[in-house]
């Protein structure tokens, strides 16, 4: 499973607007369960919240990476954010984020999870991408981005 594929146009949004870490989350439910039930979107948003009360999902360098694991979801999806102004998140390096990837993954997907957050934390590492991300005009250049990201990476 690549990241890509839990990616749809529809849940990257560039330069969005965010006053506050539970409006983030907020947003990324909304995204996540992408135009799914009300009562989907609030267990994604309560899993996400539940995760950041374990600790903070804020990797440092602007990047944080909410997930949680959905009784019930049929399989992984992601969400891409890039804030318009950076966001205090308890960043591991007390820095505010600018740039979210979001997962939800079914209950059952140890292992999945596991891969998905590995191949996350090895794509915020390359800081030349990162910068991309930070200069992608739009919602499509975003997506544009990550994909080639993945292709890059998944021939490799």
């Amino acid at each position: 499973m690549h990241l890509i594929d839990l990616l749809a146009p529809t849940r990257v949004v560039a330069g969005a607007s965010i006053t506050s870490k539970k409006r983030l989350l907020e947003l990324l439910a909304t995204r996540l369960a992408d135009g799914g039930s009300a009562d989907l979107e609030r267990r994604i948003f309560d899993s996400l919240c539940c995760r950041e009360k374990l600790g903070s999902t804020g990797l440092g360098h602007g990047v944080a990476i909410p997930h949680g694991r959905i009784a019930g979801l049929g399989t992984a999806v992601g969400a891409f954010v890039r804030l318009s102004e950076p966001l205090a998140f308890d960043a591991l390096d007390a820095r505010p984020i600018d740039l979210i990837f979001a997962l939800a993954v079914p209950e059952h997907f140890t292992n999945q999870h596991l891969m998905l957050l590995s191949q996350l934390a090895e794509m915020f590492g390359d800081t030349a991408f990162c910068a991309r991300l930070r200069a992608a005009r739009d919602n499509g250049a975003l997506y544009a981005a990550l994909s080639e990201w993945q292709l890059t990476h998944a021939a490799a």
